[in-house]
């Protein structure tokens, strides 16, 4: 979680949204890290949770990543969540929770929906503080 915080803070370096993610492999290594990049590249998909799973999926050549873990700041939104499914990843562990867009546990549970082909495990509320409050610190400096 201390690296994903890394690229959250630097997420907010270029305007964007601090959340940070990591994708780490069967061994626990780090396979790819990002923060948010939407205003950065004008892209409304570029979550920092998808930006991860792309840049694994395109270094091993493998769209599988069910021996991973991701680890994000925040709870992953509907978006992200699907693509968690989609990507087959095997674990996920957040900080903060979501309770406007949540889709790990808030408003909805996409990863463990028993009517999908894939279910993921979930560890949330780690380091849930310190990951809250980078984003209540953006939101009051921008509004």
């Amino acid at each position: 979680m201390r690296l994903a915080l890394e690229h959250a803070r630097r997420a907010q370096d270029h305007g964007d949204v601090p959340i940070g993610a990591v994708l780490l492999d069967a061994e626990d290594q780090v396979v790819a890290a990002a923060g948010n990049e939407r205003e950065l590249s004008g892209d409304p998909t570029a979550h920092a949770e998808v930006l991860v799973l792309r840049r694994a999926a395109e270094a091993s050549g493998e769209w599988r990543l069910d021996q991973h873990t991701l680890v994000v700041t925040l709870e992953p939104c509907t978006m992200c969540a699907g693509a968690l499914v989609l990507a087959r990843v095997r674990r996920l562990v957040f900080g903060a929770y979501d309770p406007k867009a949540g889709a790990v546990a808030s408003l909805f549970d996409v990863v463990r929906d028993s009517r999908l082909n894939h279910r993921v495990d979930v560890t949330g509320g780690v380091r849930e503080a310190e990951c809250g409050q980078l984003l209540v610190d953006f939101f009051s400096r921008h509004r």
